[in-house]
């Protein structure tokens, strides 16, 4: 609750300060983004934005991102050692700009879990079970140009650091539980359906690198 806070306060006094400025020109463009973050987990992430006056849209999917037991577990999932993995996660925004640089978006999404033993190779056989949840938060992004004021095509280069929160709202799961024997306790143990982000909460960052057309 603390980050969250902090999170909206400083939406907030951005927002102050950018309204007590002039109005920015603002520059309509389509960018076509790849997230680093999901590159270093194993997965790949293709997003699209479009700018329009104020006002912004995505769309992105990402692929193939694991959770594996020695890297990014913890708690529950990774004393039952397990591997994790989303064989997709996918979804759209749709948000404002508060100038060129900054932006704040609404943001469903839907993300598809596969569960596995610890080290077991990733196929059905060894499928412990799946399940999709659906969360429904905000994002904030800096749309960086390093060399903006290029007269080349470096000019369209962009950098975008963002923050995340994106509670889980529902799963597929009965009461957000999955019940499955654990080849290693050779015991039925109980996986809590996760949130999306770092150390199973709801909030993460990420960077992600593209392009900007503008138009």
């Amino acid at each position: 609750m603390k980050l969250l806070l902090s999170f909206l306060l400083l939406l907030t006094t951005y927002g102050s300060l950018v309204a007590q400025r002039s109005e920015p020109e603002f520059e309509n463009s389509v960018n076509l983004l790849f997230g680093l973050n999901q590159v270093a987990i194993g997965g790949f992430n293709i997003e699209a934005n479009l700018f329009v006056d104020r006002f912004s849209f995505d769309y992105s999917h990402g692929v193939n991102l694991m959770l594996t037991n020695n890297r990014l577990e913890a708690g529950a999932d990774k004393e039952q050692n397990l591997d994790i993995i989303l064989p997709w996660t996918t979804g759209f925004g749709a948000g404002y700009r508060f100038d060129n640089w900054f932006n704040v978006r609404v943001e469903p999404k839907w993300h598809k879990w596969r569960l596995y033993d610890a080290g077991a190779a990733q196929h059905n056989a060894n499928l412990l079970g799946s399940y999709t949840t659906f969360t429904l938060g905000l994002g904030a992004y800096a749309n960086w140009r390093p060399f903006k004021r290029s007269d080349n095509l470096l000019r369209g280069i962009m950098i975008v650091p963002s923050l995340r929160w994106w509670p889980k709202l529902s799963s597929s799961l009965d009461n957000d539980e999955l019940r499955y024997t654990n080849p290693t306790s050779e015991q039925t143990e109980v996986h809590q359906a996760r949130e999306i982000g770092f150390g199973n909460t709801a909030f993460f960052g990420s960077i992600s690198v593209g392009y900007s057309v503008r138009f």
